[in-house]
């Protein structure tokens, strides 16, 4: 197994968008600790492929984003994985990725829906990363996950939107006060994207998929392999110049 001095960091890479990014960065010759919410076994699955198919090390480890009071026990475990692993104390790239979706109208919000939405989607991503930037490396980065919905509007998505919009200014503030250190920050912003998660709904509604594609220059809905590539990307030297930007990744959507 090949050895490599930098190691990703994905929340949420157990499905989707995150595991796609843990193949490709692995794919790049990057090692990766993945989080995962409930899916253990999928998880498990993720570190083997990594292991097996493109010969990284890997680990997994639970976390719950929208709790915030659990992350000093999280980097306690991250910290023994580091050490065990890989003998080091620090890693190079922290994607942020981990999130669900909530598709209500305004008026249909409520509050715990939407402060479930802000606790996973910009407090918990605003304070892991807080956390994780003492063990970060210089030279590394950050990417965060927006969407597209941040450019142009759909119903039922105000408040998602809203909490990927914040997190948008947040990663300005990464880029600028994290420069002295070398640190990138970037955001992704896909489009809409089938994925095991966005699947069912895109089957019980196909008038929606088959809109939204007409409305992509592309002609298609996105799928993971789309987006993993570009977030691999972010991570490697060709991309050092490229700092504080949003990189919509939607196939040319509602141009």
């Amino acid at each position: 197994m090949k050895l490599n001095n930098k190691i990703a960091l994905i929340t949420g890479g157990s499905r989707g968008l995150g595991r796609n990014s843990a193949f490709r960065l692995a794919e790049n010759g990057t090692d990766v600790i993945i989080t995962y919410h409930q899916q253990a076994e999928a998880a498990d699955a993720v570190v083997k492929e990594v292991e097996n198919q493109f010969k990284r090390r890997a680990a997994a480890l639970q976390l719950d984003v929208g709790e915030v009071g659990s992350f000093e026990h999280f980097f306690s475990q991250l910290s023994n994985v580091l050490k065990d692993n890989w003998n080091t104390d620090k890693f190079d790239f922290l994607i942020n990725n981990a999130g669900i979706g909530a598709r209500m109208t305004i008026d249909q919000m409520t509050e715990a829906v939407f402060d479930n939405l802000f606790n996973i989607h910009f407090k918990g991503v605003y304070f892991l990363t807080q956390k994780a930037i003492p063990i970060m490396k210089d030279n590394g980065c950050v990417v965060n996950i927006s969407s597209g919905l941040t450019r142009f509007s759909m119903p039922s998505q105000s408040a998602y939107a809203s909490m990927k919009g914040a997190i948008e200014v947040f990663t300005k503030y990464i880029a600028k006060e994290l420069a002295p250190r070398g640190i990138r920050a970037n955001l992704v912003a896909p489009g809409a994207i089938e994925t095991d998660f966005t699947k069912p709904a895109f089957d019980a509604n196909p008038h929606v998929k088959e809109m939204i594609a007409a409305q992509t220059a592309l002609g298609r809905i996105g799928v993971p392999d789309d987006i993993g590539g570009v977030i691999a990307f972010l991570c490697s030297e060709e991309a050092r110049w490229v700092n504080g930007q949003r990189l919509e990744v939607s196939g040319g959507i509602f141009l």
